[in-house]
């Protein structure tokens, strides 16, 4: 991705609970170095963060993502962000996206070691060309994630369900994936239950309904997700947050990865299987997704 713009947050004017926050929002060249060498983010990926789709300068679902900003943020221990101002910051960014698709990028650090403030940045840069992706489908290959599902309300301490910057297993996940001449992964639980994919959400058709894993399950309650299920009841549609076993997927006769920035990618083949695109549908959510204003 282009850098192509940037601000720093000062979390010293986070107590105001109303206020023009521009005077707290500092602009930075995306092309120099910006973070101190004791930065935790950098040292131990210790923070968390999200990735805002924006369209032709308008931002999708920043709501929604704020909100799951600031869940991540009290999942590990991290100071509550100040909504309003990391919205004013949004708009800031928003102002400088201009036409096509981009991506912002929300970050909040534990800071610098030693330091009891927290470190705060949003980026602005050019998003990936989707088109192909959107258009042919993702070929995606089943891993063990290493751990059953019921652990994480036995073991709150792996930050499951939390959106944080530690993505070296997601990323290596990916890198499995191509190994084995996929395009992308989707994690499975040891008793043998779907998750996630490594940065998005998975919907499954299956008998005419609509299904995605249960959150509960310590994965990512997707932003997008959740735009598309609004859209498949406001048409009729069934849809359900399930346990679904990992041995639906040869059950269903459509599936999708859905994330902020690819928005709707069918999935053409699971474990080398080749499983139907819907065309029509996949169109008509992409069409919706990009379409969104707010």
């Amino acid at each position: 991705m282009a850098w192509r713009f940037a601000l720093m947050i000062d979390p010293a004017a986070s107590a105001q609970e109303s206020a023009d926050f521009s005077h707290s929002l500092r602009v930075l060249d995306p092309s120099v170095p910006a973070l101190e060498l004791g930065e935790l983010s950098a040292q131990r990926g210790d923070g968390v963060f999200e990735s805002i789709g924006v369209v032709d300068g308008h931002p999708h679902e920043v709501g929604p993502h704020l909100e799951r900003l600031a869940h991540s943020a009290a999942l590990c221990d991290l100071p509550a962000p100040n909504l309003a101002q990391w919205r004013a910051a949004v708009e800031r960014v928003s102002a400088e996206a201009g036409p096509g698709e981009s991506v912002i990028k929300l970050i909040l650090s534990r800071g610098v070691e030693g330091r009891p403030a927290p470190t705060a940045w949003v980026t602005l840069a050019t998003a990936p060309d989707n088109a192909s992706a959107r258009r042919d489908g993702v070929r995606v290959v089943t891993l063990d994630r290493g751990y059953p599902l019921d652990v994480p309300g036995r073991a709150p301490w792996l930050l499951l369900g939390a959106k944080t910057l530690s993505y070296a297993v997601n990323m290596a996940a990916i890198r499995e994936a191509k190994r084995r001449g996929a395009d992308d992964a989707l994690f499975v639980t040891t008793d043998g239950f779907l998750l996630e994919a490594p940065t998005a959400s998975v919907l499954l058709r299956i008998d005419g309904r609509f299904v995605t894993p249960a959150p509960s399950a310590g994965i990512l309650h997707g932003t997008t997700q959740l735009s598309v299920f609004a859209h498949l009841e406001q048409r009729g549609s069934s849809t359900a947050y399930e346990d679904v076993p990992a041995s639906d997927l040869k059950r269903a006769d459509a599936a999708w990865l859905l994330s902020s920035v690819r928005l709707a990618a069918p999935i053409s083949a699971v474990d080398g299987r080749p499983i139907v695109v819907d065309h029509g549908l996949t169109d008509e959510l992409n069409g919706f997704l990009l379409g969104r204003r707010g």
